[in-house]
């Protein structure tokens, strides 16, 4: 107050620098002054006899003698407005939902999941009449597969790759989808009603069995290769509609119109609507292989039968083109649908054969995860042959054939929908390693099981007749159960295993070690069954002659695949609990690391040597 009556007293009196007294920062109020009002005060103002008679208000502070302005004080005005003008704009609405989830979503959950049954029911259908068409026709048996898969089936798979990515550099994604899967429908119609009724006048029966005769028993898988030609390309075709139809077409399509978030939720929900499917067209070819029991003798009831099952499949292809065209014309221009999030995904690395033997060869994991995939490829191709070899025994018609195929198709669907649903379970209760040792466990068993029925079930023939059944009956029923029981082992099991195996590894090695098992692995597991089949065909004759040797390997390949999983569990074990460790270190670190606060700051005015006043804080 002093300084102030001086001031009143003497306006001429010159300003000295004093000694900075800040006040403390105090909250706003709303009543506080705009910034271009508080920062617009001239120098003249400090000396006029008016100010004696202001009060200083809280945002005021004394410098030396003189009364400094107004501290700017900072005003929500422009977040306000900015938020007064968001909130202006019309929202909007939110999408309706039903059972929780959005209708626009809905738009394209249910034509995709409608797709892909339409999809995996025909595949079901076409995977079980392939082998009743090459595994029961005359001059033909099951040692035909392993050649079909290696000298047929393959090279056509390369060159139905190589067409495919040339016609996607010149064709609309449309137009691709319909130039691929209108040839497939056009074929499995063409041949239930035009090739199969004429198979007698189109197959070289008599060049066949020449060629036989020349080079001996031992090449009948070969020769039956050219016998039954069309039935092989119908083989060829039903192995590609899995491989081209499902995984490039259907899962090509889901992936760019979903987002991450609709992936997450609904894919899960795919995997369970395929075994639904798996069921049901089971249940499909049962009906159509028993209508022979209600025809006349001299009908010919499996070319009914097939014409009935193509006829399906042909109509649920159309159902599948229109439900594609229906989602791309109606649905996707919907304005309100959520965008799928499509973002550069990292290159993998293409390494040669040789980089990828060195990288196999360079990491004892990645070659304990490499024998897995090649052992069940390998004991998967071994048992089922021979099991289809054994089942034309049984059921040498073709009625009675696809009527049990059909059986085992359901089956596979319940366990496998069941084993999907038990799997979470088994990985939470269990952990990694007893997930990974259940399906060479259950390939060992039954494998055992079914090769000792084979090679000494004839002691056990009393005893069977009592439960009416014969050695072959018995060896037929327990190799079905293999094969069910390792399928679904392998889909709700063996896959998820495989993929969390690569977790924990660096991200290079991720990487190789993923590209070298694709490169080598794969082929050699899918191809390595099939070649030593054929080696062994061609060494003793035939695979009946072969069922000794193969029972052997099979339990060579299965007891090192539980020593690489064993040896793979310790590991996998050891480098996740090395990873929680240092991401609770990390956590901990965040928690304790202090964080520095900010120092308050006040606004004070200073006399500069001319006579002019300025702000620090």
């Amino acid at each position: 107050m002093e300084s102030l009556a001086l001031l009143s007293a003497k306006p001429g009196l010159t300003l000295r620098a004093g000694p900075r007294l800040p006040l403390p920062r105090l909250r706003a109020t709303r009543a506080s002054l705009s910034p271009t009002s508080t920062s617009t005060s001239s120098p003249a103002a400090l000396h006029s006899p008016l100010l004696a008679s202001r009060a200083r208000t809280s945002h005021d502070a004394v410098l030396g003698y003189g009364l400094l302005k107004r501290r700017p004080t900072p005003t929500p005005s422009v977040s306000c407005s900015a938020a007064a003008a968001a909130a202006a704009l019309p929202q909007p609405p939110e999408p309706k939902k039903f059972l929780g989830v959005g209708l626009p979503t809905l738009k394209k959950i249910v034509p995709l999941g409608l797709m892909f049954f339409c999809i995996l029911f025909n595949y079901t259908i076409l995977r079980d009449t392939k082998d009743v068409l090459v595994v029961t026709a005359k001059g033909s048996s099951a040692e035909i597969i392993p050649f079909l898969k290696t000298w047929v089936n393959l090279p056509m798979a390369i060159g139905f790759m190589l067409a495919y990515s040339k016609l996607s550099d010149v064709l609309s994604r449309e137009a691709l989808f319909y130039t691929v899967i209108f040839p497939f429908i056009a074929f499995f119609g063409l041949f239930g009603f035009v090739l199969y009724p004429l198979r007698d006048l189109i197959h070289p029966t008599a060049l066949a069995d020449r060629l036989l005769a020349a080079l001996g028993p031992s090449f009948l898988g070969p020769v039956a290769i050219l016998r039954i030609w069309s039935f092989c390309l119908f083989y060829v075709m039903a192995e590609l509609w899995g491989s081209v139809v499902v995984s490039v077409l259907f899962w090509g399509f889901a992936n760019q119109i979903t987002t991450v978030d609709e992936a997450k939720e609904f894919y899960p929900l795919f995997g369970l609507g395929a075994n639904i499917a798996l069921i049901f067209s089971g249940r499909t070819v049962k009906y159509f292989s028993n209508l022979r029991k209600t025809m006349a003798p001299g009908v010919d009831g499996w070319e009914v039968s097939l014409k009935g099952m193509m006829g399906i499949v042909v109509l649920l292809g159309l159902v599948i083109s229109s439900i594609y065209w229906a989602v791309n014309k109606l649905v996707l221009n919907d304005p309100s649908l959520p965008k799928s999030d499509h973002k550069k995904k990292k290159k993998k690395p293409k390494l040669s054969m040789k980089e990828s033997m060195k990288v196999l060869v360079s990491s004892k994991y990645v070659r304990d995860l490499a024998t897995l995939v090649v052992a069940y490829g390998i004991s998967i191709n071994l048992v089922e042959v021979t099991w289809k070899s054994k089942l034309k025994a049984q059921f040498p018609s073709p009625n009675e054939y696809s009527s049990f195929m059909g059986d085992f198709s359901t089956a596979t669907g319940i366990a496998t929908f069941t084993m999907m649903l038990l799997g979470r379970i088994i990985f939470q209760k269990f952990g990694w390693g007893v997930a990974a040792m259940i399906t060479p466990t259950v390939l060992l068993v039954t494998g055992v099981g079914f090769f000792s029925l084979l090679l000494f079930g004839q002691p056990l023939t009393p005893m069977l007749a009592t439960m009416g059944m014969t050695p072959l009956l018995a060896a037929v029923y327990v190799g079905a159960l293999q094969n069910i029981f390792s399928k679904s082992a392998k889909y709700s099991l063996f896959d998820p295993c495989k993929e969390m195996a690569y977790i924990p590894l660096d991200g290079d090695m991720k990487l190789k070690g993923k590209a070298a098992i694709d490169v080598v692995c794969n082929p050699l597991g899918k191809s390595g069954g099939a070649l030593i089949q054929q080696f062994l065909i061609l060494i003793f004759g035939s695979l009946a002659n072969s069922t000794p040797y193969l029972g052997g390997i099979l339990l060579v390949i299965v007891l090192a695949w539980l020593g690489a999983a064993r040896s793979l569990d310790k590991q996998f074990s050891s480098l996740a609990k090395e990873d929680l460790r240092k991401e609770m270190s990390e956590k901990e670190k965040a928690e304790t690391v202090p964080l520095k606060e900010p120092e308050a700051a006040t606004d004070i005015l200073v006399e500069q040597p001319n006579g002019t006043t300025g702000t620090e804080s």
